[in-house]
């Protein structure tokens, strides 16, 4: 039994806590947020012990891992904190502000010796699932070519000031556009070559971070892919992966499953519609890969290396889009 303490014990630590439910050999011991009426309430719905100080609760012996769903700036430091304290990192995306804090982080964790893992839930969601599963059997044959897009209403209720400034590891291509970039990449399943990006702020002229981005990248392989990311004020959501395989395309959506195209006719796959809320069953696998990573002493599948990866090319491509020129990966240290 692995005892979880949540740092960040907000909207998504509550998913955390609504997940773990549903998770066998893990209980949730502790949270933590520094809004006490809020804690207070965590608390009494999910139990455990509250502490307004993350600090207080990374000492609590009875914690042996933490998820860490702060704000972004924050990650580096509790995430250090959480490794010398001995304990195992769920770390929620993205990674950290710069690439520099990403690899303090891997490095705290391997010399401490813990397990670390990145929350990249889409990889762990029913459909994207299903359409691994396809393309890794060699059904679809080889990805030529994919559209990831996440398109969503940016000003949601959970918004807050640090979202609002790049500086603080705020602006949606940090915040969510980096969804689309990994679940594209984990699909094609090779390393990204190079990146061109074109970043802007359209829909909230007073936000010190980007609302909007389109970003082109290539892979070793030879595949290539766009990313589409945008918070408006005024559209309609779309969260989708559309792919160009060799045998086939695929269509990808969270809530609607998978559809197969062959043949000049879209097809749903069987059984790849959820049957209940995608995001919670997303994140119970993730806890049940890092529960086996923990129990088998192995590296769980989002693994820091793995984390740095789409990081640095979600740095490179802010790089892009700043010099208004493509940028090659090996070129790109941050």
């Amino acid at each position: 039994m692995q005892r979880i303490g949540i740092i960040g014990a907000g909207d998504f630590g509550i998913q955390h806590a609504r997940a773990l439910q549903q998770v066998a050999g893990a209980e949730l011991v502790a949270a933590s947020r520094t809004n006490e009426t809020a804690l207070a309430d965590f608390v009494a719905e999910f139990g455990g012990r509250g502490y307004v100080d993350y600090r207080d609760l990374l000492t609590d012996p009875r914690v042996d891992a933490v998820m860490i769903a702060t704000p972004h700036h924050h990650h580096t430091e509790i995430a250090l904190a959480a490794a010398r304290a001995g304990k195992h990192i769920l770390l929620e995306k993205p990674m950290a502000p710069t690439l520099a804090e990403c690899d303090a982080i891997i490095d705290a964790a391997a010399q401490a010796r813990v397990k670390l893992m990145l929350g990249h839930v889409n990889r762990f969601t029913h459909p994207y699932r299903i359409a691994q599963a396809l393309i890794a059997s060699g059904e679809v044959g080889d990805v030529i070519h994919g559209l990831a897009t996440m398109q969503k209403f940016w000003f949601e209720p959970n918004r807050r000031d640090w979202h609002l400034d790049r500086a603080r590891g705020g602006g949606v291509w940090l915040t969510v556009g980096i969804h689309p970039l990994d679940r594209l990449t984990w699909l094609i399943d090779s390393p990204i070559s190079a990146v061109s990006a074109r970043f802007g702020t359209h829909y909230h002229a007073d936000m010190a971070a980007d609302d909007t981005g389109m970003v082109f990248v290539r892979y070793a392989n030879g595949a290539a892919g766009t990313i589409v990311s945008t918070g408006y004020s005024v559209g309609a959501p779309k969260h989708s992966t559309e792919l160009t395989c060799t045998k086939g395309m695929l269509n990808i959506d969270y809530a609607t499953g998978v559809q197969i195209g062959r043949e000049d006719r879209w097809q749903l796959v069987p059984d790849s519609v959820p049957t209940g809320s995608w995001m919670v069953e997303g994140i119970a696998n993730e806890w049940r890969d890092f529960l086996h990573a923990i129990a088998t002493d192995t590296e769980p599948s989002v693994s820091g290396t793995v984390a740095r990866a789409i990081m640095q090319a979600v740095f490179a491509a802010e790089a892009s889009s700043a010099a208004g020129r493509e940028i090659q990966i090996s070129e790109f240290t941050g």
